[in-house]
């Protein structure tokens, strides 16, 4: 089997699961709408579709391939990223969602991979995401994850206001002062 077929049946299940893992959630106390919310879901969208134009595309602009095995190690990156998310959703339990929201009992959670980085669900996609940037090896495909990037930096950012907000400053300070936003032991925000 190629590689590249399986990185894309890993993004497919991966979808899939998490469409159908959102019946977990409980129902949010607060929802964000403002234009914040409209910005992230543009990026990740706009960069999702970069990504997923197809790599022997003559739109996709490569700049390298990377050999057999090469590609190999990066489907192993992008399940291990996967993992990583997973692992931190069903360590979040109900209180995750696919927006930002609070939800009843909110509370910072700062054990299991949450101990790791604030946010293990985008440092693990964003792991898939550069593994399949390097697979893909093209202009498109950086410039897809660049732009989910941002989005994702965004909502973030967003997410740790709410929180701060509700659930207190000092508390939620304290815990990004402890803990990385999205690479373990790297701090930058």
């Amino acid at each position: 089997m190629h590689p590249g077929i399986v990185l894309i049946g890993l993004w497919v299940a991966w979808a899939l699961s998490w469409l159908v893992a959102a019946r977990w959630a409980s129902r949010p106390t607060r929802i964000e709408t403002t234009r914040n919310a409209a910005i992230y879901r543009m990026a990740l969208l706009t960069g999702g579709l970069l990504l997923a134009v197809p790599a022997h595309s003559a739109w996709a602009m490569h700049l390298w391939w990377p050999g057999h095995v090469q590609a190999w190690l990066l489907v192993l990156l992008a399940a291990a990223g996967f993992a990583f998310a997973w692992w931190a959703r069903l360590h979040l339990g109900r209180l995750w969602s696919s927006s930002v929201t609070i939800k009843p009992d909110h509370h910072i959670v700062d054990t299991g991979p949450y101990g790791l980085v604030r946010h293990p669900i985008y440092a693990g996609l964003l792991l898939a995401v550069l593994a399949t940037v390097l697979i893909k090896g093209g202009l498109l495909g950086i410039g897809g994850g660049v732009i989910i990037l941002a989005g994702i930096i965004v909502k973030a950012r967003l997410e740790e206001g709410f929180l701060r907000e509700d659930l207190g400053r000092e508390a939620y300070d304290s815990y990004a002062r402890r803990v990385p936003m999205l690479v373990p032991f790297l701090r930058f925000g």
